[in-house]
């Protein structure tokens, strides 16, 4: 008896594979196997069968499932045995609090490639013996993974699994590139490289291996393939190894005589800020938390990373701390460091938890397109590569407990070291956090500070100096500016410039802090902004108010009104004053106390109409600059977008793609919280048009969550101030994401409201607009004659206001829908005006879209190699326009028509490559169209088991969005498997429901299902 998961799950005996019933029941064994021999708890089965949520009787499910795999596996070993009494080499027990799987380590393929592998990487196993144990454990892999699982845990332990495959292939083409056999290695990595197209490892090694049996030409291919898809899918080029490779082999290095490479490692991020100099003191802290993270070893029973809490008042060095500790201890993390400021106390901005996941996995070397889109699914992600990694991870400024929990990784290995106002009790309580509380400096370690600082007046002027220590109340952000204040007046007497601070302080109304410590800290503050001169001062004030968590040169112009280079020169003061802070990429960025301070000061000294310029200068900046970005990016579409005046102070450098979504990403936190303020006349005049700029990026990026945020707060700025033409078009927005995340009904009520809406205004576009995406809904759910009704009202509409682009758009369609209802002639009439229209316009997106409707319909006739032509060429345009629903589209429908021309294995590699974007951005309509797809192309391989599995799940998500066509493509798929593994009974009754789908849709299918019903 065989237990096999590295591919479709399988119980198997001598006679063949046992069915294992229900997906769930199979999801529970798979769970089970995942640590065979080691017991599995009720809570982590629950947790990996419903994704963290289990719904109310979910463990009376387990229970019964348990139960009937507990009885069937005891019937196989009775089988197995033939009657005898024997250990079984499977069986499923109880243990305390959970189950276990016990199985021989031949019985499970997963612990057999393990071990296999771990016997073929002993330091003295001989080069010939590691190579054929570790093709061994490579040959037991039959496919995908858990193929046919769903969900979150089965996808991260698929991506976790498979980057052991891709480990042990390499390791053993490096044996054979050292044993001068490299002719075995194309064999082995072609496959990989395949599935991930974008692994440099998996390219480089096969570069090495092609190069060395005299295949230079074929190793330079790969190199192009391989730069073409990073260059398509990330817009980047390749890594230095592999230019190095290709220069190599361009320039006829014979690399065969060479030594094979050391295997370059997994990317070791170093994300530490600059170590803070000097630094005074803090030694008991720097001990207690050395003892608390660094110790020799995790321990065999450490299941958990090590976390340990600085806290501690504002200003009292918090920050300083962590980040020289870190430094001190880097090499204790040989995997890296990751850093991120989560902003916990900023008074407008902190960062979200997804937000610092999205930093930490690009910087653990996760592609950007494989970044989940929900916050459970990135911190999965994110644990998944922490994996047996010893790294430490710094998360500065947490406003709570709850921010900072999915940060948290799940290795013992790891340590993380976070630093926040608050006590964090609950990190203490539930995860055993060790917290340090951090106080101010002793006084002789803030003189020491100070003579660091600013030298031998320390010494001179004792007294004073003890003074000045005594009014920062010894708080080293506070003697830190100070001191600068000191320095910057070398001439005058310490005694004077304490005695200055000193009445600060008395003109400060302070007397109701009490002893509370920031009271000194803004003393030091006004001391130091009371010597800026006019434009530095106003600037520091004006700052205050920018709600993003730093800004650019051009937007702080524009914030000020000033010129670009008169606000450089106003910045550099302040951060030589230490007022401000350079952030990287030629940012700005505040401590969140100087930017209350600095609100606080605008409020005193700037008149409200003054803020409130400043306010929609900056605004009108940015709506420019997305403006001038979606330029770039989307040309063909600049006449749908507001127009926007250029602002007198410039724009950043906007010339090329890589320019326009650098900006567009780094001022995202910007455009979000500009969007929110959608209570105050500024913000609400400006953020429909901020929506309706940057709706297409959104789009056409998968950033969904993104649009939701900017849609929903322009539809409250619409409607706030009376923009009725706004609104509509924000309702227009609004349904269009709904659409994508499947959510049809949400989507048909936005629409009909906008529709009411428009035809009450006389908004004749906005109609039209509603009416195409209303029949795109009627669509989706199989109502074929509503949704051309809805089109061509939308074309008349159109065509009547002169919108050539929105008639283009609905032309395109509606023949999707006259195809459905196989009305070929006049879908292809419509697709070909479309692309006529298109094409007229340079709207590389509109063509992209109507070559691949016009590809379906090919492909239906049967002319399956021109319609190959048409998804390649729509699927080039779309990964050059960075659009990741289009390009899932592209591929499924290239895998459908390669499947029609029987190249199969391909046909599945874009089935199964659609599907894991669709899964990312969350399009449930593209999911469950790969998935048919891809049973489709399992079948022409001859794998009847995986492309059931695939059908089912098709099957399943057709009916979670109650997308009918799906739902009967899925049945005929299935019928059509069961009738070839001569199960005609169970064949029948799948295609009885695929014909009551498509009578009900009113579609021509169900004419052809009768005849396969009749036996033909």
């Amino acid at each position: 008896m065989k237990l096999l998961v590295l591919g479709p799950l399988e119980l198997r005996l001598e006679r063949g594979a046992l069915d294992l019933g229900q997906p769930r029941r199979r999801a529970v064994l798979a769970a089970l196997a995942a640590d065979a021999g080691r017991p599995v708890s009720m809570e982590t089965l629950l947790e990996r069968l419903w994704d963290g949520d289990p719904p109310d009787g979910a463990r009376s499910v387990v229970y019964s499932h348990i139960s009937r795999l507990r009885r069937l596996l005891e019937e196989a070993a009775a089988e197995e045995n033939g009657g005898a009494a024997a250990l079984p080499s499977i069986s499923l027990g109880k243990v305390s609090g959970g189950y276990v799987l016990r199985a021989d380590e031949d019985a499970v393929d997963l612990t057999r490639f393990r071990a296999l592998v771990e016997r073929g990487r002993e330091p003295t196993c001989p080069d010939a013996e590691r190579t054929g144990l570790l093709e061994e454990a490579l040959r037991l892999w039959r496919g995908t993974p858990l193929a046919g699982l769903s969900g979150t845990w089965a996808d991260r332990t698929r991506t976790a699994w498979n980057r052991e495959r891709i480990d042990a292939a390499l390791a053993c083409a490096q044996i054979h590139l050292r044993r001068r056999t490299p002719d075995r290695v194309p064999e082995l990595l072609r496959p990989l490289l395949a599935d991930h197209p974008l692994n440099e490892q998996l390219a480089a090694s096969l570069m090495r291996s092609l190069a060395a049996t005299g295949s230079t030409a074929d190793a330079l291919h790969v190199y192009t393939e391989t730069r073409k898809h990073l260059s398509d899918e990330l817009d980047l080029p390749p890594g230095p190894e592999l230019r190095s490779l290709y220069e190599e082999l361009s320039r006829g290095a014979d690399l065969g005589r060479q030594p094979a490479p050391r295997q370059p490692a997994t990317p070791v991020p170093a994300q530490l800020p600059m170590d803070v100099r000097p630094f005074i003191g803090r030694s008991d802290q720097l001990v207690d938390l050395t003892r608390a993270l660094t110790p020799a070893d995790s321990g065999a029973g450490a299941t958990a990373a090590v976390v340990s809490a600085v806290s501690g008042t504002a200003g009292v060095g918090k920050t300083a701390l962590a980040v020289h500790w870190a430094h001190r201890s880097r090499e204790a993390f040989p995997d890296g460091q990751l850093y991120v400021d989560l902003r916990g106390y900023d008074p407008q901005s902190p960062l979200s938890a997804g937000q610092a996941l999205v930093g930490f996995l690009t910087a653990l070397g996760v592609p950007l397109q494989e970044i989940p889109l929900r916050l459970e699914d990135r911190a999965a992600r994110y644990r998944t590569a922490l994996n047996g990694r010893r790294l430490l991870v710094i998360l500065d400024n947490a406003a709570s407990a709850a921010q900072v929990r999915p940060l948290l990784p799940g290795s013992p290995d790891c340590r993380v070291l976070i630093t926040s106002r608050d006590s964090l009790s609950a990190l203490v309580s539930v995860h055993g956090a060790h917290r340090v509380v951090l106080d101010a400096l002793s006084p002789a370690d803030s003189l020491a500070l100070l003579r660091a600082l600013i030298g031998e007046r320390v010494d001179a002027e004792r007294a004073c100096a003890e003074d000045l220590a005594r009014q920062c109340a010894w708080l080293p952000l506070a003697l830190r500016v100070a001191a600068e204040l000191v320095l910057s007046r070398p001439a005058e007497p310490l005694s004077r410039l304490v005695a200055e601070l000193h009445d600060h302080q008395r003109r400060l109304d302070l007397l109701a802090s009490g002893d509370d410590p920031r009271a000194a800290v803004r003393a030091v503050f006004s001391w130091s902004y009371a010597r800026l001169s006019d434009l530095p001062a106003r600037l520091f004030r004006l700052l205050g108010l920018h709600p993003g968590p730093d800004a650019d040169l051009h937007s702080v112009a524009a914030l000020a009104g000033e010129s670009v280079d008169a606000v450089r020169r106003a910045l550099d003061v302040l951060v030589r004053a230490h007022l401000v802070n350079r952030t990287g990429g030629g940012r700005y960025g505040m401590h969140d106390l100087l930017r209350v301070y600095a609100a606080e000061l605008a409020a005193q000294h700037d008149p409200r109409a003054d803020r409130d310029a400043a306010l929609t200068r900056l605004l009108d900046h940015c709506l420019a600059a997305a403006a001038a970005a979606m330029d770039v990016l989307y040309p063909a579409e600049r006449h749908l977008r507001p127009a926007v005046e250029r602002p007198a102070t410039g724009l950043p450098p906007l010339r090329t793609a890589e320019e326009a979504r650098a900006w567009l990403s780094a001022a995202q936190p910007t455009l979000v919280a500009l969007c929110s303020r959608t209570q105050e006349p500024g913000p609400s005049r400006h953020t429909v048009r901020i929506a309706t700029t940057l709706h297409r990026h959104y789009e056409r990026t998968g950033h969904y969550t993104d649009a939701l945020t900017v849609h929903t707060h322009a539809l409250r700025a619409a409607r706030s101030v009376g923009d009725q033409r706004g609104e509509a078009d924000v309702l227009a927005l609004l349904g269009a994401v709904h659409r994508r995340l499947g959510d049809y009904d949400t989507a048909r009520r936005l629409h009909d409201t906008a529709l009411a809406l428009c035809r009450r205004t006389g908004y004749a576009a906005g109609e039209a607009r509603h009416l195409t995406n209303v029949g795109v809904l009627l669509e989706l759910r199989g109502r074929y004659r509503g949704a051309a009704e809805q089109h061509e009202r939308a074309v008349a509409l159109f065509r009547s206001v002169g919108d050539a682009h929105g008639e283009a758009d609905v032309l395109n369609n509606l023949g999707i829908v006259l195809e459905l209802v196989e009305d070929f002639k006049a879908s292809i009439e419509r697709y070909e005006r479309a692309l006529t229209l298109y094409r007229s316009m340079d709207h590389a997106f509109g063509e992209a879209s109507a070559l691949g409707n016009l590809g379906i319909l090919l492909a239906r006739l049967g002319d399956h190699t021109a319609a190959a032509g048409h998804f390649e060429r729509a699927l080039t345009l779309f990964r050059r326009l960075g659009n990741a629903s289009g390009t899932g589209h592209a591929l499924t429908n290239l895998g459908n028509a390669l499947s029609g021309l029987d190249r199969h294995a391909e046909a599945a590699g874009h089935q199964r490559e659609a599907l894991e974007l669709f899964r990312r951005i969350g399009e449930r309509y593209g999911e469950t169209g790969a998935l048919n797809g891809l049973g489709e192309a399992l079948h022409g391989l001859g794998r009847p088991a995986e492309a059931l599995e695939a059908y089912a799940q098709a099957l399943e998500v057709a009916r979670e969005i109650d997308e009918q066509e799906e739902q009967a493509r899925a049945h005929v798929g299935t019928a059509v498997v069961l009738r070839a593994g001569e199960d005609p009974a169970r064949a029948v009754g799948h295609l009885r429901e695929a014909l009551e789908l498509y009578t009900a849709l009113e579609s021509p299918r169900a004419q052809e299902v009768m005849r396969m019903l009749n036996g033909d």
